[in-house]
């Protein structure tokens, strides 16, 4: 609990990822990414339950092995690649609301893809939220210039090369670039209203903690590498 409000934090977890097999399963440090998002959970003192929303039996024994609980499987039409977050939390925060019998105030989405999380990251976005009277926030690393949407390319329909923005052609120095940013994973609060009635997770008026510190977002095999380096570079999140 933080500030009197209740805190749900739902793992995102199902079994049917494309990139790497049983994605959540997959050992980073000897710890599965689904584990790794239950650990941090746990020792997360504002968060008041911290559940797995699974389609999968092994990744579901895996969670509560880490300290989430699975009071209830996903939905085989919850479970598609192509299914948004808001499907699978406004699903998660009912049932387990029903299960419960108990109204959380937050729901706080951690994605076991993100595994450079710490208690201090979900602290400080918790407190972002109600502070700022937000109806979510979200966790967010500014985009390398290199990726910054002025200096994409596409190509058109007769194969010639154009700039994905027109505005483009007019950028000669990185210096001339307005930051921007890209969702890490790391975290996502939303209120209880932003998901009951406004229906999204990306709410009318929604803030965001940036994140200084290189993270990695696994989807594949060279995201794990990168998340492997950014261990042994700067410490497991898991032994501070």
């Amino acid at each position: 609990m933080i500030d009197d409000k209740r805190v749900l934090a739902v793992v995102p977890a199902r079994g049917g990822s494309k990139g790497i097999r049983l994605k959540n399963l997959r050992a980073l440090g000897g710890v599965s990414l689904v584990a790794r998002a239950g650990m941090i959970a746990a020792r997360t003192p504002s968060i008041d339950r911290a559940v797995v929303s699974t389609d999968h039996d092994e990744i579901a024994a895996a969670a509560k092995k880490a300290g989430l609980a699975a009071p209830f499987r996903r939905p085989e039409e919850l479970s598609g690649d192509r299914i948004a977050d808001w499907d699978v939390l406004h699903h998660a925060l009912l049932a387990t609301e029903a299960h419960d019998a108990t109204i959380y105030d937050i729901v706080l989405m951690l994605q076991p893809t993100s595994p450079g999380r710490t208690p201090d990251h979900l602290v400080a976005t918790l407190r972002h939220l109600i502070e700022g009277n937000f109806d979510a926030v979200w966790t967010l690393s500014e985009t390398d210039s290199k990726g910054h949407p002025l200096k994409q390319l596409v190509f058109l329909d007769d194969d010639r090369l154009d700039y994905y923005d027109p505005r483009g052609a007019a950028i000669i120095a990185r210096q001339q670039l307005q930051p921007v940013y890209h969702r890490n994973g790391i975290a996502y609060a939303m209120t209880r209203d932003c998901i009951m009635e406004q229906r999204t997770i990306k709410g009318a008026r929604t803030g965001a903690i940036i994140v200084p510190e290189l993270a990695a977002n696994i989807d594949t095999e060279i995201d794990i590498e990168w998340a492997e380096f950014l261990i042994r570079r700067n410490g497991d999140p898991l032994d501070g």
